[in-house]
C-alpha cells in the first residue's frame, strides 16, 4: 500500500512550513533585481522532495535541530544553482514548465544568481560553524559536475558500458539524495558510521530514481517530459545498454549509427523505441531498479522503526512509483 505525499509528509508537516519561512529569510538580499529573481525561484519550486529526505533523516536518528533547516537550505541553495547553471549550459528556456531564468533575463545573469546561490550556501554553513555538513554537501556538488562531464565524454563515444552507466547516474543524480540523507542524519547528532550508513541508502535510493526517470523516455507512463527524449540527447540509458549488449554486431552498429545521425528524425527515434522494448531492455532495467530499492530498505530497516522511518520507506516508494 503506497502512502501519498501528503501522508508521507505528515510527521514533518511543522517542520517543512516553517522551512519554507526560514528558507525565504536565507534567499533574502539588498539587491532588488537578485530579491525579484529569488522570489521568482522560491515560487517555482517543486514537490521538495529533498528537504523531505534531509527532515525525515534527522528525524529516523532522533532528533531534528536548527541545523537540520540549515542543512536542508544549505542542500536546496546549492541544488538550486546547479540548476540555474544546467539551464544555462543546455540552452534551456523552461524548468518545470516555467520559464528559467536564462530565459527571462539572459545568461549573464543566470551565471550571477547562480554563484550567488552557491555563496549564500557557503556562508550560511560557515557562519554558524556546520563544517560536517558543508563537507557532505560540497563533496555532492563536486560529484555532480564530474558526473557531467563524463556523460558529455561519454556521449561523444556512445561507448559506455553498464559499469560506467552507474558511475554516471550516481554521481550525476544519486549524490544529492545521498546527501540529504547523509546532513540529515549529521544535524541529528549520528557518528560518521551512521552518517554513512544513512548516505548509502540515499545514494541506492537516487540510482533507482534515475533508472524510473530513464524508463519514462519509453513512455513508461504518461510524464512531462516527450518519449525518446534521452535518444536525442544521444544518452546512453540502462535500457538502451542492455538492449545493445544483447544485439548481434551489424544490429549494435546500425542503432548506434541511427543515434548519432538520425537522432532528430522521430521516426528513426521510434524505431530505437521498439528495438529496446522488443529486447527486453524496459523489463531488466525494472528488474534492477526493484532489486536496488529492496537493498536501500534493507538499509533503512536497520534503523529503529518510528514514523519517520515508515515515511522514509513511503517516500522510497514514492519516487519510482511515481506517475512523473
Amino acid at each position: 500500500m503506497s502512502l501519498s505525499i501528503k501522508e508521507i509528509q505528515a510527521p514533518i508537516a511543522a517542520e517543512m512550513d516553517a522551512f519554507e519561512g526560514k528558507f525565504r529569510q536565507f534567499m533574502k538580499t539588498k539587491v532588488m533585481l537578485l530579491d525579484t529573481i529569488m522570489n521568482y525561484i522560491v515560487q517555482r519550486k517543486g514537490k521538495q522532495l529533498r528537504p523531505m529526505f534531509v527532515f525525515l533523516s534527522a528525524g529516523v536518528f532522533g532528533k531534528i535541530t536548527e541545523e537540520t533547516y540549515r542543512g536542508a537550505a544549505l542542500i536546496e541553495l546549492l541544488h538550486t544553482a546547479t540548476l540555474v547553471h544546467d539551464d544555462v549550459v543546455d540552452d534551456s528556456n523552461y524548468r518545470r514548465g516555467f520559464f528559467s531564468v536564462n530565459a527571462l533575463w539572459k545568461n549573464k545573469i543566470a551565471v550571477l544568481v547562480g554563484d550567488y546561490l552557491l555563496s549564500k550556501g557557503l556562508l550560511l554553513s560557515i557562519d554558524h560553524g556546520d563544517f560536517e555538513m558543508l563537507k557532505i554537501v560540497s563533496t555532492a556538488v563536486r560529484e555532480m559536475s564530474e558526473g557531467e562531464l563524463l556523460q558529455i565524454e561519454k556521449a561523444r563515444k556512445l561507448d559506455i558500458t553498464e559499469d560506467i552507466y552507474f558511475e554516471i547516474i550516481r554521481q550525476k543524480t544519486a549524490t544529492l539524495i545521498a546527501a540529504c540523507c547523509a546532513a540529515g542524519m549529521s544535524s541529528a547528532g549520528a557518528n560518521a558510521e551512521t552518517v554513512e550508513k544513512a548516505r548509502l541508502f540515499g545514494e541506492k535510493v537516487g540510482i533507482a530514481f534515475q533508472i524510473k526517470d530513464d524508463l519514462f523516455d519509453y513512455g513508461d507512463a504518461e510524464i512531462g517530459k516527450p518519449l525518446g527524449i534521452d535518444i536525442k540527447e544521444k544518452k546512453m540509458t540502462l535500457p538502451l545498454i542492455y538492449a545493445l549488449n544483447q544485439a548481434d554486431w551489424s544490429t549494435k552498429r546500425h542503432v548506434i549509427n541511427t543515434i548519432k545521425n538520425d537522432s532528430e528524425n522521430p521516426k528513426k527515434v521510434a524505431e530505437v523505441i521498439d528495438f529496446v522494448k522488443k529486447s527486453g531492455g524496459l523489463q531488466y532495467a525494472t528488474e534492477v531498479m526493484q532489486n536496488i530499492v529492496r537493498e536501500a530498505l534493507a538499509i533503512l530497516d536497520s534503523f529503529p522503526e518510528s514514523i519517520y522511518r515508515t515515511s522514509l520507506a513511503g517516500l522510497v516508494q514514492f519516487t519510482i512509483e511515481r506517475a512523473k
